[in-house]
């Protein structure tokens, strides 16, 4: 149980520790700070797991579903940042933000699992891809350096160090099976900071500073503040986060033999939600479901819930162990550049596999991919697109996967569920393929 329990949080840990290291970041939190951040999150995704396995009351979704913080708000999050005047009151506007979706959330649970035939591949698809897609631009300044403003950001050794762990995590990948193949990203992140030692990068500061053991203080960074536009933000987030879910719920139950029901995904969104809510308390970001630890189930056959409620102890005890939690701090950001494109490359082709599935041979959902993606590429292409907005407005325009998300359950109702939408949904065989209509017209 404690080995498979590990296993579990090897494969979400890059994860979990991904978003508090791009939103601390972007906040400007000193290392110490950062560590502390880190070591919050892993404890809050730890009980998020307790509340999705062992649950209680209609909390809980009573299956082997490991929850952590959610990549989905990583973009939202940032754009929260950048538009705060006073950077220390970035965090405490996210996490007011945070608390009122997950209660918002927790209350529409069992109205959400009434309404999953509004979010379909075609939606859900488009907007996993999107969550992949503006992600990488983070890994891509990762592995240019850790100062934007210094000398050498984008060198050459900044970037080799990057393409060697992006290296060693693909041939991990492809000659190493079981065990270790499922932490090839965590064991690139290890070799590439040993790489990066020699090269006067490596800055083991954080470990020494921190202590042995912790506990993640109440609101430590400022009492929750409460603001609009980051609130809609953060509430279009947790829309997307509670598809996701459903989608998981459904995927895992075929796996374990036990098909997740209405009642089933209801009790697992609440707790998916209530942990979102509680998540700030203790410094934390919004929680969902991992869909890596799925295939894992998949490939151990080891359908146990409380082997994966082994792992959410795990998380526990590393969240109450703060020099644990410094070691992610330790390794450069090249490093975690090079493993970044692995990993948020992964979310988008999980996206894309998800889009496989939508039935895109249909002229109606292509329409829906193809405007959706690009009205949410919009924000990493064309950064300054929505500048003539106000800047409360900003917050969401800004967000790619939440105007891409709108977008895309937009059309879908238009294409797929208003009046004759869903009759007229013509087929495509091939994308330029002219139509039966076209082809009917003799060509003099």
């Amino acid at each position: 149980m404690a080995t498979s329990g590990l296993q579990h949080v090897a494969a979400m840990y890059a994860g979990v520790v991904a978003p508090p290291l791009i939103v601390g970041a972007a906040v400007g939190l000193s290392a110490t700070e950062l560590t502390f951040l880190t070591g919050a999150c892993l404890f809050t995704a730890g009980l998020a797991t307790f509340l999705q396995t062992i649950g209680f009351w209609k909390i809980g979704a009573r299956l082997p579903f490991v929850n952590g913080v959610t990549f989905a708000g990583v973009a939202p999050m940032t754009a929260v940042a950048a538009s705060a005047k006073d950077k220390s009151d970035a965090l405490p506007i996210i996490f007011g933000a945070v608390i009122v979706a997950g209660v918002l959330g927790f209350i529409a649970a069992p109205f959400f699992s009434k309404a999953v035939r509004f979010f379909p591949p075609v939606v859900t698809g488009s907007v996993i891809t999107l969550i992949g897609v503006s992600l990488l631009p983070v890994a891509f300044g990762w592995a240019q350096g850790p100062n934007l403003a210094a000398d050498d950001y984008g060198s050459r050794t900044y970037l080799g160090l990057a393409a060697t762990t992006l290296v060693i995590v693909l041939l991990l990948r492809r000659f190493t099976r079981g065990f270790v193949k499922q932490i090839a990203v965590l064991l690139g992140l290890v070799i590439g900071t040993l790489v990066a030692i020699p090269l006067g990068v490596t800055d083991f500061g954080p470990v020494a500073d921190a202590d042995v053991v912790g506990f993640p203080t109440p609101f430590h960074f400022g009492a929750p503040q409460f603001q609009l536009a980051a609130i809609l933000s953060l509430c279009v987030v947790m829309v997307v986060s509670m598809t996701e879910s459903t989608a998981d719920m459904l995927a895992l139950g075929e796996i374990v033999e036990r098909p997740a029901d209405e009642k089933t995904i209801a009790a697992g969104l609440r707790a998916d939600t209530l942990g979102s809510a509680l998540s700030p308390l203790f410094n934390g970001f919004m929680c969902s479901a991992f869909a890596q630890n799925i295939g894992l189930v998949a490939m151990t056959r080891i359908r146990s819930r409380y082997v994966v409620a082994t792992g959410g102890g795990f998380l526990v005890l590393m969240g109450l162990c703060p020099m644990a939690a410094s070691l992610i701090a330790v390794v450069p950001r090249p490093v975690l550049g090079g493993a970044g494109v692995v990993l948020f490359g992964s979310v988008a082709a999980s996206g894309i596999q998800t889009l496989v599935r939508a039935g895109l041979e249909k002229d109606n959902n292509v329409l829906i991919v193809a405007v959706s993606l690009a009205v949410g590429i919009i924000p990493i292409t064309a950064p300054a697109f929505y500048h003539a907005f106000p800047e409360t407005v900003r917050i969401v325009l800004d967000s790619g996967i939440s105007t891409g998300c709108l977008a895309a359950v937009v059309l879908n109702l238009v294409f797929n569920h208003l009046g004759r939408g869903r009759e007229n949904a013509g087929e495509v065989t091939h994308p330029m393929e002219a139509g039966e209509d076209l082809k009917a017209v003799p060509a003099h």
